[in-house]
């Protein structure tokens, strides 16, 4: 399968907390609605209503919809674009959106004299520091 880059490690992971969220205030409220329904129907002797037992269920439901963020896949690409047209700008040829998020989190790069990169290892053979190896 593809490898999934660092920030789609960490959206995922968000998305995830933000659903069981959803979820544990989705639950929360039925439960809460349901026991004052419980509450008016034993203790205040009013009549039961299924209706008031749809409407509990669907507001859990909306809860859960809600709490899912749709625009966030759409945000981040279009932040991901931007960055690749800022590279672009500092003559840094970016072919892929997920390039451009690692390339955003490097410290060093290392090249050969070209200013290309060969290989995916690269060692360090001698070190030169004011002249001196």
């Amino acid at each position: 399968g593809k490898d999934s880059t660092p920030l789609q490690v960490k959206l995922e992971n968000i998305a995830d907390i933000i659903g069981k969220c959803g979820l544990a205030a989705a639950i929360f409220t039925f439960t809460a609605l349901s026991l004052k329904e419980l509450y008016v129907v034993l203790v205040l002797h009013r009549q039961f209503y299924i209706m008031k037992l749809f409407e509990n269920i669907t507001t859990a439901v909306a809860i859960v919809v809600v709490a899912v963020p749709e625009g966030l896949p759409l945000s981040v690409t279009i932040s991901l674009a931007y960055s690749m047209k800022r590279m672009l700008q500092d003559n840094n040829l970016v072919r892929h959106l997920a390039a451009c998020e690692t390339m955003g989190g490097a410290t060093t790069i290392c090249c050969d004299k070209t200013g290309t990169l060969t290989s995916n290892n690269m060692y360090v053979r001698a070190l030169f520091i004011e002249g001196r190896l």
